[in-house]
This record gives structure tokens, C-alpha cells and sequence, in this order.
């Protein structure tokens, strides 16, 4: 009888696949929500109590929501869940304020124009980079120009500018000037010498210390006083003035942190190649600095976009603002959480999109020292 075993040469032999519990979906399980006694029972918490809370969210968000409405009788005569049509009607001024309508698509043309800016910023594989870098250097005048007009542009007043629109104003610059500024801080707060580390130190300080919304008030109504007679001093200039500042107060610490955990030795190295101080600042010292930064710097940039709702207080109309005015009106009356879970979501996009960003940029740099 013929001998029917099979035989594999040394080397041969088929990869198996590793065990179901020692790889994907299970493995995660195991790990993260079932590793001990104290897990098991927090997941099991944790799921009756989603179980609890979810069905119900869901059927008032979506399942028994009306999105098309008059008032909020009519949304109640339609169904029992969420009345989103408050949101549809309104998102025009929840988006762009008071901006005239026919020229809205100055705002579209500068978001756009914006995503394009900072795309060579933040992506280095961006085609023509050298040449898009440049044209970013340019956007804050072309944005400028695109919403307040001017070169043939019809002009418009700042106060017109309102809505979720000037909360990623007020944002976008406050993170792009203060950036610059609070690196010049933390390297004035470390100099040797006396006069610019006494200065940097009672600005970090004294801005610290105070709060935002006594800046913003100081920038409504006191600065006015500083200035000469008859000079007009635009309110939302005034605001990212403050705004800049108080953010770059902040950063600066951020980043003197990173400069102190970089090893003297470091320093001393690019001393000894003859690099001169902003060399080796620029080549050697900043580039780890910062990577050590990150999370640091991004957490400061989040906080600040939400701060840009305490505007406002001093009577500049942000999305919150626009919120509230649409609860004044009597047809809406009662649909505060509708108005606040939209603009909570407006504002989660945007923080949630630079927290994966700033995540994707330590991996990419290898930030953290990992092993």
C-alpha cells in the first residue's frame, strides 16, 4: 500500500495564521476593555449605561428630529424629537453674521482660498510648495481684502462681520501671529540679557495672571483712551490685538518647556560647529523644541479657538451671539439645546480636526522620544 504522507522539505512549511485571540478585533478587546477585574466591571458600567443614553439621543436627534419647520409649534405638531429646522432657517447668519447676502460668496471664496493656504503649512508634499509658501505669506492681505473690500471691491463694515465667520477669524489669526510671537518670548525669557528677560518675564507674567474677557474688555473700552482724539481704532482689530497677545503669552511658556528639555549638550555642539545664536536656535535647538512642543502648542491653539465665543460680552455677534438672538425670537422660544448642541458641533469639527492633526504631526516627527 502506497505510503500517502506528505513530507515538507526544511523551510517549507506553510505560514499558519496566529490564533483569533492573539490578533485583531479580540486582542483589542482583551487588552483595553477586559485586562482585569477593575475593567470588566467599568466596561460593563459603561455599556449599560450607553445603553441607557444612546437610543434615547439617537431618537431625539435623528430618528424623531423635524427639519423642516416654521416655529417651534410647528416643529411639536410634527414630532417630539430635536427641531432642527431652527438651524436651516438660520444658518446663513449662524455662518456668516450680518455679512450682506449677495456677497457671501466673498466669504466661500476666502475659506477657500484659506484651505489653500495652509495646505503647503501643513502638508510638505503640497505641489509647487516653494511658490505656495509664498502665496500663503500673501493670504492675510488677498483675506483682507476679500471681506472688508477695497481695489474695486464694495466695501463692507467689520461690524457685518459675524457668525461662525468671525469666531475662525479671530481664531485662525490669534494662532497664526501668536505662534512667532511666544517663540520670541520664551527665547527672551531665557536670554542673559537683563533688560529683554525682565521685560518678556513681566509681560508672560502679567498676561497670565489676568484673564481673557478683562483683556477684551480693556480693548472695547480703555484703549480708546491711549489713543489721540479722533482716531478711530476698529473694535475687531482691538479684539485680535488682545487675543494674540494673551495666546502668545501662553505659548511661550509651551515652548519654554521644550527648550529646557533639549540637553545643553546640544547647545554646546552647535557652539562648537561656529554657529552663531539665531543659527543655532534655527538649525538645532528650535526644530527639537518644538516637536517636544506639540501637544502643548495645539492644546493652547483649541483653547483659544473656543475663547473666541467670550467676544461676545463686548457685543461683537459670533455664532453664540447669533444663538442667542435666535432664542429672543418668540416663533423659537425653548430651543436652547438645539442651538447649542449646533454651535457645540461647529466647534467640535474644527478642535477635533486640529487634535488629529497635531497626532498625525508626532508621528510623523517621531515626537516624544519613542523607543
Amino acid at each position: 500500500m502506497a505510503d500517502t504522507t506528505q513530507t515538507y522539505e526544511p523551510g517549507t512549511h506553510p505560514d499558519l495564521p496566529p490564533p483569533m485571540a492573539t490578533r485583531g478585533p479580540i486582542l483589542w478587546v482583551r487588552k483595553n476593555l477586559l485586562s482585569s477585574p477593575l475593567n470588566i466591571f467599568l466596561t460593563i458600567v459603561s455599556a449599560y449605561l450607553l445603553y441607557l443614553i444612546v437610543p434615547g439621543a439617537l431618537n431625539w436627534a435623528l430618528l424623531d428630529a423635524v427639519w423642516d419647520a416654521g416655529s417651534r409649534a410647528e416643529c411639536r405638531e410634527i414630532g417630539s424629537g430635536a427641531c432642527w429646522a431652527l438651524a436651516e432657517v438660520r444658518f446663513g447668519q449662524f455662518i456668516y453674521g450680518f455679512y450682506p447676502e449677495h456677497l457671501r460668496w466673498r466669504v466661500d471664496l476666502t475659506a477657500v482660498l484659506f484651505i489653500l493656504a495652509i495646505l503647503p503649512l501643513l502638508w510638505d508634499k503640497t505641489p509647487f510648495r516653494p511658490l505656495m509658501l509664498i502665496y500663503s505669506a500673501a493670504f492675510p492681505i488677498i483675506g483682507y481684502l476679500l471681506l472688508v473690500g477695497g481695489l474695486g471691491l464694495e466695501p463692507v463694515e467689520t461690524t457685518k462681520i459675524g457668525g461662525f465667520t468671525l469666531n475662525v477669524v479671530i481664531g485662525v489669526t490669534g494662532i497664526v501671529a501668536s505662534l512667532p510671537l511666544g517663540i520670541l518670548l520664551a527665547l527672551g525669557r531665557r536670554s542673559h540679557m537683563p533688560i529683554v528677560r525682565t521685560l518678556c518675564v513681566m509681560f508672560i507674567e502679567f498676561i497670565r495672571g489676568v484673564p481673557l474677557i478683562t483683556l477684551l474688555f480693556v480693548a472695547s473700552t480703555m484703549l480708546n483712551y491711549f489713543l489721540p482724539p479722533g482716531t478711530t481704532f476698529d473694535l475687531i482689530l482691538r479684539v485680535l490685538i488682545m487675543v494674540t497677545l494673551f495666546s502668545s503669552a501662553y505659548i511661550a511658556e509651551v515652548v519654554r518647556g521644550g527648550l529646557q528639555a533639549i540637553p545643553k549638550g546640544q547647545i554646546e555642539a552647535a557652539d562648537a560647529m561656529g554657529l552663531r545664536y539665531w543659527q543655532s536656535m534655527r538649525l538645532v535647538v528650535l526644530p527639537q523644541a518644538l516637536k517636544i512642543s506639540i501637544p502643548g502648542i495645539v492644546n493652547t491653539f483649541v483653547g483659544l479657538f473656543k475663547d473666541t465665543t467670550l467676544v461676545v460680552i463686548i457685543g461683537l455677534t459670533d455664532v453664540l451671539g447669533v444663538g442667542r438672538a435666535s432664542l429672543s425670537d418668540a416663533k423659537w422660544q425653548g430651543l436652547a439645546w438645539e442651538v447649542y448642541v449646533f454651535i457645540a458641533i461647529l466647534f467640535f469639527v474644527c478642535c477635533f480636526s486640529m487634535s488629529r492633526y497635531s497626532i498625525y504631526l508626532e508621528h510623523k516627527l517621531h515626537t516624544g522620544h519613542k523607543r
